[in-house]
């Protein structure tokens, strides 16, 4: 990679950062609703029984890593919102029409929002632990949290990019935000065990890609697994990897029909 690439990149992040923080408000209310889900779910189900999970394990010890992992699925969905802003001031436009390369202006703006959605999730972490989810954060399984969420941030932040660049519309933004993450979510294990759902839905959370990062996050936060999850953080990385050269793609198309 080039010393101009890198140049493109980082101001790229730079600037999707400085976005965020000059909007602090938002961030802040970002906060609100994992924090609602983990009180009123997470006290109103304190009985619910784990069988699959063993003793010792209360419902918000076993919530906390799937709203970490909801508040990642819903930021990432966000994510070409701001791209079309950037397409109605024609500043889009005008930094497609520059020889900086598509693969660099696209990683700038995943990289800085996936860094700051692990951000997040860290604070909602932080925020379960406060409100009693016992957790066991050491360091290595940590970071393996932290890489399967990055993974599964990486690609559904293409994936919201590709339908901004498409459609060019808040209203196709709209809809596949409350359209795509709902089902996601409440056909994944972020709520409930795969194993105590009825076979059928056990069989769709099986495929679901949110499964695979919050399993990956639970195993990690509440019994410290460092290995177990390889096959699953492999499959993230397809998935963001395949999802991005789509999306730059996407973006090629863009500079081409401008």
């Amino acid at each position: 990679m080039t010393r101009g690439n890198w140049a493109v990149l980082k101001v790229v992040f730079r600037r999707t950062w400085l976005k965020t923080l000059r909007r602090p408000v938002v961030l802040i209310f970002s906060f609100l609703q994992p924090l609602m889900w983990m009180l009123f779910f997470g006290f109103l189900f304190h009985r619910y029984a784990l069988d699959s999970f063993g003793e010792g394990i209360s419902y918000l010890d076993f919530l906390v890593p799937g709203v970490c992992a909801m508040t990642v699925l819903f930021g990432a969905s966000q994510s070409g919102i701001s791209l079309i802003f950037d397409m109605r001031s024609q500043f889009f436009s005008r930094m497609l029409s520059t020889p900086a390369d598509a693969r660099m202006l696209l990683g700038g703006k995943v990289i800085a929002d996936v860094s700051r959605l692990l951000v997040q999730a860290i604070v909602v972490c932080a925020l379960g632990w406060l409100i009693g989810a016992r957790l066991d954060v050491a360091f290595r399984p940590l970071l393996q949290a932290i890489l399967a969420l990055a993974l599964f941030a990486a690609a559904f932040c293409c994936i919201s990019c590709l339908i901004a660049m498409t459609s060019q519309s808040q209203e196709s933004m709209a809809v596949f935000i409350h359209v795509v993450n709902m089902p996601l979510l409440f056909t994944s294990s972020a709520l409930v065990p795969a194993k105590q759902m009825p076979a059928w839905l056990e069989t769709i959370a099986g495929w679901n890609p949110l499964t695979l990062a919050v399993d990956i996050c639970r195993d990690a936060l509440l019994f410290g697994e460092r290995h177990s999850s390889l096959k699953g953080l492999i499959v993230l990385a397809i998935l963001a990897v395949l999802l991005f050269v789509i999306a730059v793609r996407g973006m090629s198309r863009a500079t081409h029909d401008r």
